[in-house]
């Protein structure tokens, strides 16, 4: 059932509009009303779009009981596809321009005839589809938190988040802005009032020599996004030079380990992209070559241990969107205290995210810097000691 069980994936975005704080009867029915099928309306590209309450792909209702746990809504978008399929289209075709052309005295078919066969091959897979044999269904869950107003949505494709996008403004009256990298660190040094340094970053050169002036899969100078390719590297340096516990900004700590995923990706567009699979794939020779070279990680894999709470994730750099989380195993008995202890959790897990990002954004946002970035480029710059201390 969507963010209630197994691994979980989702991008966040922020409501704009005022928080909800109590979700209630009115929501329910502002989602049944558009509920999917109830107006029967497709996109020109032959996709509808419509709510589910999250049971089942089928699933239409909505109950206070069900959609509402813990102060958070959830409920699905879902899309249903009309896509005939191509080749039996052609196949349709060519087997009626084979029964007309017969009649001709040359066997070949004439133009009339060719239009005629499209034509009624058309009519065939319109008269099949009815019965929705042509239909995909695909469901994607949604989790509106009131005390964030935050929404957790289950998908990183920008095609379902577009049309969830228009289907949640026609619904509640609200539209939402992702929270990428450069937008979440711009929310975070607005309660310190460093956003003057996260309005005027540019790419940092890691590597001296080389031009930090663009990220070629950031082309709108406006975006900020490429902080989350720093934090990435950041957070790699930090673990490798200093602890793999730090402080975070509220007196706790978090234990971190890089594992499992590394993706690395020339900025300049020049040297391409290198993925590594590894239980440490930072500590392969091959994933330090490749940032001395001046590859910026765009997706990691994390293990995050903070207040003895446990998650496995993979988070992307420019979105900070999570994928296959792994959240702790419930401890309550009650079936309603589980899915509400999973709310808990979840909100625990972001809220430990943006203080991990947050402790790397109050440097790079600071006169701190460009000595921190000095480090950071000895540190590149330095033999791999494990390598070293083999070789000696």
């Amino acid at each position: 059932m969507g963010f209630f069980s197994g691994r979980v994936t989702f991008l966040r975005c922020h409501v704009n509009g005022p928080s909800p704080r109590m979700f209630g009867p009115q929501h329910l029915e502002r989602l049944q009303g558009l509920a999917i099928g109830k107006q029967r309306l497709a996109a020109s590209d032959g996709v509808e779009a419509g709510w589910t309450a999250g049971e089942h792909i089928l699933d239409t209702d909505f109950e206070l009981e069900k959609n509402v746990v813990n102060d958070a809504l959830h409920f699905c978008l879902r899309l249903d596809t009309h896509r005939i399929p191509s080749d039996l289209m052609r196949a349709y075709a060519a087997i009626e321009l084979k029964a007309l052309a017969e009649t001709n005295p040359s066997g070949v078919p004439s133009a009339g005839q060719r239009k005629e066969a499209r034509q009624r091959a058309r009519e065939r897979l319109e008269e099949e589809a009815a019965d929705g044999r042509f239909l995909r269904r695909k469901a994607y869950p949604v989790l509106w938190d009131a005390p964030s107003n935050e929404l957790l949505i289950g998908t990183t494709s920008a095609g379902p988040l577009d049309r969830l996008r228009t289907l949640f403004e026609q619904t509640f009256g609200h539209g939402f802005e992702t929270l990428g990298a450069g937008r979440q660190m711009f929310r975070l040094a607005e309660t310190r009032r460093q956003t003057r340094g996260v309005d005027d970053a540019k790419p940092a050169a890691f590597v001296p020599g080389t031009s930090a002036a663009q990220v070629a899969w950031a082309p709108d100078e406006a975006s900020r996004d490429f902080l989350g390719n720093e934090y990435l590297l950041w957070l790699w340096y930090v673990l490798d030079a200093e602890s793999d516990a730090f402080a975070l900004g509220d007196g706790s700590e978090a234990s971190v380990l890089l594992t499992r995923t590394l993706v690395l990706e020339c900025p300049r567009g020049q040297t391409g992209r290198q993925s590594l699979s590894s239980d440490g794939p930072t500590r392969l020779p091959e994933a330090r070559r490749a940032a001395q070279a001046g590859k910026l990680p765009r997706k990691v894999g994390l293990i995050v241990a903070r207040h003895d709470q446990q998650y496995e994730l993979t988070l992307q750099a420019e979105t900070m969107a999570a994928t296959g989380v792994r959240l702790p195993p419930p401890e309550a008995v009650e079936e309603r205290a589980r899915l509400e202890e999973r709310v808990t959790q979840l909100r625990h897990l972001l809220e430990t995210l943006d203080l991990m990002v947050d402790a790397f954004a109050r440097r790079r946002a600071s006169d701190a810097w460009p000595k921190e970035l000095a480090r950071m480029q000895k540190w590149l710059q330095r033999d791999d000691p494990r390598r070293a201390s083999a070789v000696g």
